[in-house]
């Protein structure tokens, strides 16, 4: 019988949300039925954490320097301790540069630790980029530091809500610069990833939905060329290597997620990231205007390409409501959930 995979989880910026995010997740017992996990951070910011979702008396913070040395018990915590930390001068919601080195710090652990072995997978709580740039770290966002550090150059940020599942042509850049990078070569590398991503979660014959970058695909190059010069090359090239693309063209980007929705496709490929990310959020993102709190922040994001796995949060880092306990747990659960699968699958 194979063993729980051992999930590597990094804390996030210490002064967002991801600490009670981490803590509430393991105050679930059902979570260590399916897993084994270890939050790569602080253990003085755990041990805040715990007191602040009121769970101290249940729940114990274990600090260790080594993975082998952690208990994988359902009442305790295991923390990879960095120490990186001085909770003296770590303030809730403020952006600084001692969280950003050590958010930073503790991206590039899981990461080490995941290509040694000695953990199964990676699932990312959200750093914030101003404070990782502020500690004299430039990378637009965790994908380019994952790529960066496992020797990466064909990847792709998959974000997933149930069966809804988009991939995106480029992510971290301008509108303006998004329009040059929609490439022949580029849409043909995310539709091969999609395919290969797919197939990765349990999706035998995926199919795939290619969507437009102008409004009803350039209306025959009224609207712009990219559909007619770019994208439909690239969908022509996918088709002879026997990928599955129904409608054999690019869809209009106002039409493909009402029909992924509907099942019509496995897996959306987005020209840039906020045609990807709006109906995610719309569909996993749902406010409570009366209490003026998340009811569901949910969504995952799953780099494809990498060597190794990683799974993600798909929010920030919550700086306005970090440390008083109110932070939704749900999007870390789902994306324990997706590197659990993807760990089970390999």
């Amino acid at each position: 019988m194979k063993e729980k995979p051992i999930l590597g989880i990094t804390m996030g910026d210490p002064a967002g949300n991801g600490t009670e995010l981490s803590a509430k997740a393991l105050s679930d017992p059902l979570i260590y039925d399916r897993c084994r996990p270890i939050i790569i951070g602080d253990a003085n910011c755990m041990e805040a954490a715990v007191k602040i979702i009121g769970k101290e008396k249940e729940i114990k913070v274990h600090p260790v320097k080594d993975v082998k040395d952690a208990k994988f018990e359902y009442g305790t915590i295991d923390v990879y301790d960095m120490g990186i930390v001085d909770i003296n001068k770590r303030i809730y919601g403020r952006v600084s540069a001692m969280c950003g080195e050590a958010a930073f710090q503790y991206v590039k652990k899981v990461i080490e630790l995941a290509l040694a072995g000695e953990v199964d997978a990676t699932v990312t709580n959200a750093l914030n980029k101003e404070a990782i740039n502020m500690a004299g770290h430039h990378y637009s966002g965790h994908t380019e530091i994952y790529a960066h550090y496992t020797g990466t150059s064909k990847y792709t940020m998959m974000l997933v809500h149930h069966n809804l599942r988009v991939v995106h042509v480029s992510t971290h850049v301008s509108l303006r610069e998004a329009c040059d990078r929609v490439k022949k070569d580029r849409v043909l590398e995310v539709i091969r990833i999609a395919n290969e991503g797919c197939k990765a979660i349990g999706i035998k014959n995926p199919k795939i939905g290619v969507a437009g970058l102008n409004p009803h695909c350039g209306e025959g190059g009224m609207f712009g060329r990219e559909e007619i010069a770019e994208i439909q090359p690239a969908i022509d090239e996918a088709l002879l290597e026997g990928i599955q693309i129904p409608e054999k063209r690019p869809t209009p980007p106002d039409t493909i997620f009402s029909k992924a929705l509907g099942g019509w496709y496995d897996i959306v490929v987005a020209m840039y990231h906020d045609q990807g990310h709006i109906p995610l959020k719309v569909k996993g993102f749902v406010y409570n205007q009366e209490i003026k709190r998340w009811d569901a922040v949910a969504g995952v994001n799953v780099t494809l390409g990498l060597p190794i796995i990683r799974a993600s949060v798909d929010h920030g880092t919550g700086f306005g409501h970090a440390g008083d306990g109110s932070a939704n747990e749900l999007s870390l659960v789902n994306a324990m959930d997706y590197a659990i699968q993807l760990a089970n699958n390999k």
